[in-house]
């Protein structure tokens, strides 16, 4: 069934059996060209952390130390992000003072919906977009480091991963949608408030 516009579920990343990523989500639509989905600056996340105050950026969830999720809040940026249906990526729209920013692109995997919201896993390499479309890869290092740990990817889904990054930017440089200047205009309702995830976090 789809969601129904307005409706507040969550967005969450996985990886093996520990959610590591959670963040509430206002559904803006939920049809045939993906679930789009609005997050405001000033809402919740939850990022899991270890004792050390490592986050997957610095270590794999496999060698973290005691790591749990610890709530935080969403800063500089309104988000809208785009997960269409089946795709291993989402795109992110980022508005900075209501005024469009850059896009994002995130690869993950098809997401799994579920009855308060929708599971993916990060898939780490990310394409940073500006608005005249000039790009960049992000995260490369932490994704070539991360190649061979069975909690992430090996060398064959790498390439698949990579792939798809690829995909993206002939899109990208095309300015084909989603990058043709679709939602660049979008504007929240100015009466719907921030977002706030459930306390104590119960998901492990």
């Amino acid at each position: 069934m789809p969601f129904e516009p307005g409706q507040i579920i969550s967005r969450r990343y996985r990886r093996a059996a520990r959610y590591t990523w959670a963040q509430p989500m206002r559904v803006i639509s939920d049809d045939e060209a993906g679930l789009l989905l609005w997050h405001p600056a000033g809402s919740d996340f939850a990022r899991l952390t270890d004792a050390d105050g490592n986050t997957q950026h610095e270590l794999p969830v496999d060698e973290m130390r005691d790591p749990e999720l610890v709530l935080g809040t969403w800063q500089d940026y309104d988000i809208l992000v785009l997960m269409p249906p089946g795709a291993s990526h989402s795109v992110w729209w980022f508005f900075s003072d209501g005024e469009f920013d850059s896009w994002y692109v995130n690869l993950e995997d098809p997401y799994v919906r579920l009855p308060d919201g929708v599971d993916t896993a990060d898939l780490v390499l990310d394409i940073v977009v500006d608005p005249q479309r000039r790009w960049e890869w992000k995260d490369v290092d932490e994704f070539n480091q991360r190649i061979g740990n069975p909690l992430y990817f090996d060398a064959e889904q790498a390439e698949l991963i990579r792939a798809e990054g690829a995909r993206l930017v002939k899109l990208i440089e095309a300015g084909d949608f989603p990058f043709d200047g679709t939602h660049t205009d979008f504007r929240p309702d100015p009466s719907w408030p921030v977002l706030r995830l459930p306390t104590p976090l119960r998901l492990r």
